[in-house]
């Protein structure tokens, strides 16, 4: 049952970061272990959307494909991700990003999640806290890439429980 909470702040507006998060069809381009995306179906309310999405993960000799249903709440600039079927017991992810009154926004990301597998549970309990901070590094970059190298920010504060 690994957990990990981030928040932290970046350099970029909250909706920039948010429509990079949101962005679920482009994570193979620049997310690490992200080898193919899908999207299954994408269907839009009044307050938010709803994606049906398949991602497939690809760590050594593992390669795992699993279904997530990612509601985006573009006016709160949230993102909440429940496990459809796949490797996992269960996975539970969210993104919220808020602008900071000096600029940029404040990121905060939290995952939790168990593996069916015992291998594949243990073999993750060994990286995982790495794994989630190389994650996050990934969506930071990928802003840098899209929006420009930003302000410098400093503060950032973690929580894990692997």
């Amino acid at each position: 049952m690994p957990t990990h909470g981030e928040k932290r702040a970046l350099p970029y507006s909250a909706k920039q970061m948010y429509d990079l998060v949101a962005d679920v069809a482009a994570y193979p381009e620049f997310l690490p272990w992200c080898a193919a995306a899908r999207i299954r179906s994408h269907t839009h309310h009044d307050e938010h959307e709803i994606l049906e999405a398949d991602l497939v993960i690809s760590f050594k000799v593992f390669r795992e494909r699993f279904g997530s249903r990612v509601t985006l709440r573009p006016r709160q600039t949230m993102i909440d991700v429940e496990y459809l079927d796949g490797p996992f017991r269960y996975l539970n992810n969210h993104w919220h990003f808020e602008n900071l009154p000096e600029g940029g926004c404040m990121a905060d990301f939290f995952v939790d999640f168990e593996f069916r597998s015992r291998a594949l549970q243990a073999l993750i309990g060994v990286v995982f806290n790495e794994a989630m901070r190389r994650i996050v590094a990934a969506f930071e970059e990928r802003a840098r890439q899209l929006y420009g190298p930003g302000k410098a920010v400093s503060r950032a504060a973690s929580t894990d429980n692997a």
